[in-house]
């Protein structure tokens, strides 16, 4: 059970604050949802049934720091998920999005850069819904990101680089070492 102030993810929603839990009487029945306030959305709301595990099952609490670092060093290992289909593609990756599964999306992420770097050193576009897929999932993960290690959306990249890059120099003076 979350309570008021906790920060979580919320599907694709993003990083948003638990304003309050209350009672509302929204479309005549009357039930207790949780508030929720998109932290780069200060405007928009969004009512969350307590009692509505589907719903409920979109929110995650968000990374902690050592997390996020771990996690990236992860990255580079990762399989990606390409799938040829383009309507099997859609449906596939449009699931990821919306399930706000970190690792996926990350995968996600890293499938989509691949293919988009390797398209267009053929000297072809990349295909609007991959380029879509790709916003919306470097977005969920870089706010994210950002929110927690205090950084803008746009360091979030060069962040994700660096400790790749640090974590691979540890790599190799710990084999030197051996």
């Amino acid at each position: 059970m979350y309570k008021v102030n906790d920060t979580v993810l919320y599907g694709a929603e993003g990083v948003c604050v638990i304003e309050e839990i209350a009672v509302k009487d929204l479309g005549g029945i009357s039930m207790e949802y949780y508030v929720l306030k998109p932290v780069n959305r200060e405007t928009s709301t969004i009512y969350v049934p307590t009692k509505n595990q589907k719903l409920r099952d979109k929110m995650r609490r968000i990374l902690s720091a050592d997390e996020i670092r771990q996690l990236i060093r992860t990255m580079p290992a990762l399989n990606t998920i390409w799938i040829e289909d383009d309507n099997e593609r859609k449906r596939s990756y449009r699931e990821i999005i919306q399930s706000g599964d970190r690792d996926q999306i990350i995968r996600l992420i890293k499938t989509l850069y691949l293919h988009q770097t390797e398209v267009k050193e053929m000297g072809r576009k990349v295909h609007v819904c991959d380029e879509r897929f790709l916003k919306e999932a470097e977005k969920i993960l870089y706010d994210e990101f950002a929110h927690v290690l205090d950084i803008e959306p746009e360091q979030v990249l060069p962040y994700i680089f660096d400790q790749i890059e640090s974590a691979e120099a540890e790599e190799v003076r710990q084999g030197a070492a051996s």
